[in-house]
């Protein structure tokens, strides 16, 4: 065998030996990978450790979002102040309307003004004359009413605005609910960091399921076992 041939075959071992050794890393990759993916899978269950259907009963409700405190408590300051921002919204429309009807209502109260004084020259120049009294009468009666008419839009806008004012409470409560939810969260952080650990639960040991003072009687008592233990002797 010449030296070529003997270079050209270690070439081929090394390039063979490169193939392998990648094809085996790849390998330690995927099996890292799946091994990631399903302490993933393992954390991101919700259910404690050792939760069954048999064992509901005796844990708290689960933690969804109808049962999460914080969660419901900002749904409810979202929903709250969404409310609030619409009824202000109707509130200052009302308003807006009362103030144009006013405006409107004070042009009237110039017309009406300007008939009275003129169906005042009419009668007093010509006396004989009721058709003038009788417009007289009619425009002043109608004064009256749109009077009354002005003062009853004037009492509605101030009645809006006191509205507007009582509603200003809803950002107080507002407020409130966010304190307590800043202290229910400090807490929270507070509980997490005291209970935090080093060891996952799957890798603890189990918990014994009985243990002695206990109340249950899910397994047999010291006499149960005696006695069997005696008809055992017994045989």
């Amino acid at each position: 065998m010449t030296q070529e041939e003997l270079d050209a075959l270690m070439n081929e071992d090394i390039d063979d030996l490169d193939a392998s050794e990648l094809t085996d890393e790849a390998e330690e990759i995927e099996v890292e990978e799946e091994q990631v993916i399903e302490k993933k899978s393992v954390k991101t269950d919700d259910k404690p450790l050792g939760y069954s259907e048999e064992t509901a009963h005796h844990w708290p409700l689960p933690a969804t979002d109808e049962n999460k405190m914080v969660h419901q408590l900002d749904n409810v300051t979202k929903e709250s102040e969404e409310k609030a921002s619409e009824i202000f919204d109707i509130i200052e429309g009302v308003s807006n309307e009362l103030m144009a009807k006013e405006e409107n209502v004070n042009n009237v109260m110039e017309v009406l003004n300007s008939n009275i004084e003129l169906f005042t020259k009419l009668s007093e120049k010509f006396p004989d004359v009721e058709a003038f009294k009788i417009q007289l009468e009619k425009n002043e009666s109608a004064l009256n009413d749109t009077i009354e008419a002005v003062e009853t839009l004037q009492n509605s806008g101030d009645a809006i605005m006191s509205v507007m004012d009582i509603m200003q409470y809803q950002d107080i409560h507002r407020q409130k609910i966010e304190r307590v939810i800043n202290v229910m969260r400090a807490l929270s952080r507070y509980m997490n960091s005291l209970f935090e650990c080093k060891i996952e639960d799957e890798k603890r040991v189990s918990s014994a399921q009985h243990i002695v003072g206990d109340t249950h009687n899910d397994i047999a008592s010291m006499d149960e076992i005696e006695a069997l233990l005696e008809q055992f002797g017994s045989k």
